[in-house]
């Protein structure tokens, strides 16, 4: 099969056919007509229009198209519906736990013709060979897949940064746009591991996707002068003000991590010009999407908020081909535009019924019609937990730096499901250990590497998050290469890790040595070939399980994985150690 490229260039041959379609000298392949059109470029609805599609491209735009309609032209009645362009999401992780060939179904339902997904998930594992064997997973399928190149902010040092002659080649790939989050401690704190890809970005013409969550003021302003320009972390209309002022493309984010739609939506009162303002899910869940709260419902709940229908779908449009430079060929419906349309009952319903995607029908009556492409994956991305050893209980013990009754050390507290901060604690020395005492709250937690320096590992303790018996473990743990486990028990942790390395990749919870819930992760150890239904029960049991085990966070699995990571405040773990956020010193466990 020819895979079409995501994002075509117009031959000189191409473009004569354009002309002559337009001028009505040749028929159009396909056209819409009598539709009520939203132009996302002058902000009114446009009644009666009709659309003419040559290939993939928009040739004309005008109330009257007959003459383009010949005998082999497809034509789709548009009349007493509304015409919008297909919706683009700015900012999603595809690469964690479902393929693309199992989200393409719901997201084309939703009228999204375009998706800009992260790969920072697959790259501390596999490398350029892992990026690129995701690339082209996303590749062929209906609607159209770009991505940015990893950035790679971690708490580790071994997955931190990416090799130079690895983004060369990712800056080389037409469907990476950019380069992805960079969160702005990490930029700060160690800029010669970040600033030579900027450069590098930079010269290619792309732009660099931030992250600054808690920066504001001369943190905001040193992290914006690298030339980062987006930005998908305000959580009210205060900290979107802040940043449109300063010239940033802001990502109203409406996903399965956070719902930060309706707090931002005050930015109405303010008076500021909004065409900076853009709608983006950061990820979706395998329940979220079956709940059919992907795009479309962002794009409803926007209008619920108070922006007008043409503002809403604006801000899932023209406003993020813009700001990925990508709006001479994305964004809106008009001559030399790609053929991405939705239509809908009416504007204020975001209800897709027909999409088109590349000026080919994919959805008709709410239902894919194209199939989607199922990639065979190479045999390297599926082995990619390379533990040397099985591990044993003695692996999780936590020896007292001296002989003593009791030691002070440092404690993760969850203060929130994703927030942690420090805390210091006295433990008793037992038999020589310090031990997890579940019934107080305490509880192991480990990292384990399981690419760079496979084996290496870190055990700390936590506290607040939950769990009163058994161990769980996940080796998707964000920003890294590691395993992550909480345990009640180290037998039950030893078990939970090696039971990962057998399924190479998963998240596995054991009690008594005995596994209770597992969902095998075989893709990159973070992403499964399981259809969506399926893996949105095996979540749901976990959760069940996990809650019986006195864990009540909304989405346990991403408090488990988040807790590696190098942007949710304050204290990390990692296989080197703990890691406070707040400076990026690297602690030892001992409080000295």
């Amino acid at each position: 099969m020819t895979i079409p490229r995501l994002l075509p260039l117009k031959s000189a041959k191409e473009m004569q056919t354009l002309i002559q379609v337009a001028l009505g000298v040749e028929p159009a392949d396909l056209v819409v007509r009598d539709a009520d059109l939203v132009n996302v470029y002058t902000g009114e609805i446009q009644n009666g229009m009709g659309v003419a599609v040559k290939g993939p491209w928009i040739a004309r735009v005008a109330e009257d198209v007959r003459d383009l309609i010949g005998p082999a032209t497809v034509v789709v009645e548009a009349r007493g519906r509304t015409l919008t362009p297909g919706l683009i999401d700015g900012h999603t992780h595809l690469a964690w736990i479902y393929t693309a060939a199992e989200f393409v179904p719901f997201a084309a339902a939703a009228g999204t013709t375009t998706v800009i997904t992260e790969t920072m998930e697959s790259y501390p594992v596999g490398g350029l060979a892992a990026v690129i064997d995701f690339l082209e997973s996303c590749r062929g399928q209906p609607i159209r897949i770009l991505a940015t190149a990893p950035a790679m902010a971690s708490i580790s040092a071994a997955a931190r940064g990416v090799d130079p002659g690895d983004l060369a080649t990712l800056l080389s790939r037409e469907e990476v746009v950019g380069l992805g989050e960079s969160y702005w401690q990490a930029v700060l704190q160690t800029p010669e591991a970040h600033l030579p890809a900027f450069e590098a970005v930079h010269r290619a013409g792309m732009p660099l996707e931030g992250h600054s969550a808690g920066a504001s003021q001369k943190k905001l302003a040193a992290y914006l002068a690298t030339g980062v320009s987006s930005c998908h972390e305000p959580i009210d209309a205060d900290q979107v003000l802040e940043r449109l002022r300063l010239g940033m493309h802001v990502m109203v984010r409406e996903g399965s991590i956070r719902r930060d739609l309706e707090a931002i939506s005050r930015i109405r009162g303010s008076g500021a010009d909004l065409r900076r303002l853009i709608l983006a899910s950061d990820g979706a869940s395998p329940q979220d999407l079956l709940q059919g709260n992907y795009m479309d419902y962002v794009v409803r709940k926007a209008v619920a908020c108070g922006f007008s229908p043409v503002e809403a779908i604006r801000m899932a449009t023209l406003n993020v081909a813009e700001h990925f430079r990508l709006d001479g060929l994305l964004g809106g419906i008009a001559p030399g535009r790609l053929a991405d349309m939705v239509l809908i009952p009416d504007p204020a319903e975001f209800t897709p019924r027909t999409v088109i995607c590349n000026g080919r029908v994919i959805v008709e009556e709410g239902r894919l019609i194209a199939a989607p492409r199922r990639h065979e994956f190479a045999a390297r991305s599926l082995h990619t937990i390379r533990l040397p050893r099985r591990l044993e209980p003695a692996d999780f013990a936590v020896a007292p730096p001296r002989p003593a009754a009791g030691a002070a050390v440092r404690v993760i507290a969850m203060v929130t499901d994703l927030v942690t901060a420090e805390r210091h604690m006295e433990l008793p020395v037992s038999d020589g250990e310090l031990r997890a005492d579940p019934g107080s709250g305490l509880c192991k937690i480990a990292a384990v590497d399981r690419t760079h320096a496979p084996g290496t590992l870190f055990t700390g303790f936590i506290q607040g998050f939950g769990l009163t018996r058994g161990a769980v473990a996940c080796s998707a743990a964000w920003d890294t290469s590691d395993i992550v486990a909480v345990g009640a028990d180290d037998a039950d942790m030893a078990h939970a890790v090696n039971r990962i390395a057998d399924l190479q990749g998963g998240v596995v919870l054991v009690e008594e040595e005995r596994v209770r819930v597992e969902l095998a992760l075989p893709i990159f150890g973070i992403a499964c070939a399981l259809p969506v239904p399926e893996l949105a029960e095996r979540l749901d049991a976990l959760k069940q399980a996990l809650a019986e085990r006195g864990v009540g966070f909304p989405d346990p699995l991403l408090s488990l994985i988040a807790l590696t990571g190098a942007a949710i405040p304050y204290l990390r773990i990692c296989e080197e150690g703990l890691v406070n956020l707040k400076d990026g010193r690297r602690l030892g466990l001992f409080v000295s």
